[in-house]
Formats: structure tokens, C-alpha cells, sequence
């Protein structure tokens, strides 16, 4: 599982990270409330670990104004707020746990993985992406647009993969980098640039609506 910890103490954030990496789970850590909703957002995580006291941007705001714009993923909330008033108010804001400070780490651990079988259970796979008339079928590994076949190598297709899944959004090139050639790190080449461009000649060029947007400076966007 991918769990975003969002916890502005770097001691607890680094215990936790620890009991959730001995887990088995990969961990990214968000240090304020403000970085974690976007981090939230633009992020494929499993789970979410928040904590209540969050510098920038609190964990109830956090988490509602997650849940507002549609996010789905499953969050704990971490809090040496323990009373039930403080549950119940962690639990309306859009938590689907709530685990006090201080915790055993097995408990952490077994708890983020209950919420991992939940979200697995809740949601059917997704099988078929659509955007505009452009379609891809993720089973047969083929790509329509407005029912012509476009033929895509296969790091084409886990581009235009990623970018569908994020329709509508900026995907900047360190996503690119993660998500789709699993760098953690900038390799300083233009294999993104090279990509794009072919992947833009094969779903663009003989069609009016161009649907891959370059945003200067930010990354490109998937518009339909």
C-alpha cells in the first residue's frame, strides 16, 4: 500500500514511517496541512495518515476539503485530542478512523491496513478510461479515439495511462518521472518531452479538439 503520513513533528513522522515501512507499505511524508491536501490530491495513495494539529491548513480542514472535492481515499486521523467530542468531530469531518496519541505501532500498522482492505473492497477495478472521445481499454491494452484505433508502445500507453486517470489536471514532470518511469530522481533528459510529443502526434494530430495541453512551467493536462 501507499500511505501520505501528514504529520508536522519530524520525530513522530519519522517513527511513523518506520512502523509503516517494516509493514511492507511505501510511505511519503507531508509536513503541513497545505502540502498534504495537494500532495492528497495529486497523489495514488491507499491510505491517509493525518494528523489533528497541522501548521498551514489543520487536519479536520484538511481532510473536509479533501472529501469536498471528491477524494475518496481512506484516512485515519493521529491525535492526542482523545475524548469521544473530538472522535465524533474527526470522524464528520471525513475520517474513516481515529487512533490516539499515544499508540502502540502494531495497532497503527493493523489499522492502516484494515483500512487498506476496505478501500479495496469498496471499489470495483476500473477497467476502461474515457476522456472526450478519446477511450482506452486498460484489459486489451487498446486505444480508440472517436473509434479509430491508435496503435501506442508501451511506455506510450502507461503515458497516456497516467494522464487519463488525471484528466483535467497538471501533471507535473516529477509525477511523470515516479509515476510512469518509476525515477526518484531527475535524470536531467528531454525522455519526457520525447514521449509527450510522440504520444501528442499519435492522439492530436488528426483530430480539430487537441486534447494534450502543455501548461508552461507546471507540466501538461489532459483536457476534455
Amino acid at each position: 500500500m501507499r500511505v501520505l503520513v501528514i504529520e508536522d513533528d519530524r520525530e513522530h513522522a519519522k517513527f511513523i514511517n518506520q512502523v509503516l515501512s517494516e509493514a511492507g507499505h511505501e510511505v511519503a511524508i507531508a509536513e503541513n496541512g497545505a502540502d498534504g491536501l495537494i500532495q492528497a490530491r495529486e497523489g495514488e495513495f491507499d491510505a491517509l495518515v493525518v494528523d489533528r494539529m497541522l501548521p498551514e491548513k489543520d487536519g479536520l480542514k484538511l481532510v473536509e476539503e479533501y472529501r469536498n472535492g471528491g477524494g475518496q481515499t481512506p484516512a485515519l486521523f493521529l491525535s492526542a485530542l482523545s475524548d469521544v467530542d473530538n472522535r465524533v468531530e474527526g470522524l464528520k469531518a471525513g475520517a474513516d478512523d481515529y487512533l490516539a496519541k499515544p499508540f502502540a505501532p502494531q495497532e497503527l500498522a493493523a489499522r492502516v491496513e484494515a483500512l487498506g482492505r476496505r478501500q479495496a473492497s469498496e471499489e470495483p477495478p476500473v477497467t476502461k478510461l474515457k476522456v472526450a472521445d478519446l477511450e482506452m481499454d486498460l484489459l486489451a491494452r487498446k486505444v480508440w479515439r472517436a473509434g479509430q484505433k491508435i496503435d501506442l508502445q508501451p511506455r506510450e500507453f502507461r503515458l497516456l495511462e497516467f494522464l487519463m486517470r488525471h484528466a483535467g489536471q497538471v501533471v507535473t514532470r516529477t509525477m511523470l518521472l515516479e509515476k510512469v518511469w518509476d525515477y526518484h530522481f531527475d535524470p536531467q533528459t528531454n525522455v519526457i518531452d520525447v514521449h509527450v510529443s510522440r504520444l501528442r502526434a499519435k492522439i492530436d494530430k488528426d483530430f480539430d479538439e487537441q486534447l494534450l495541453q502543455t501548461v508552461r512551467g507546471a507540466g501538461y493536462c489532459l483536457q476534455g
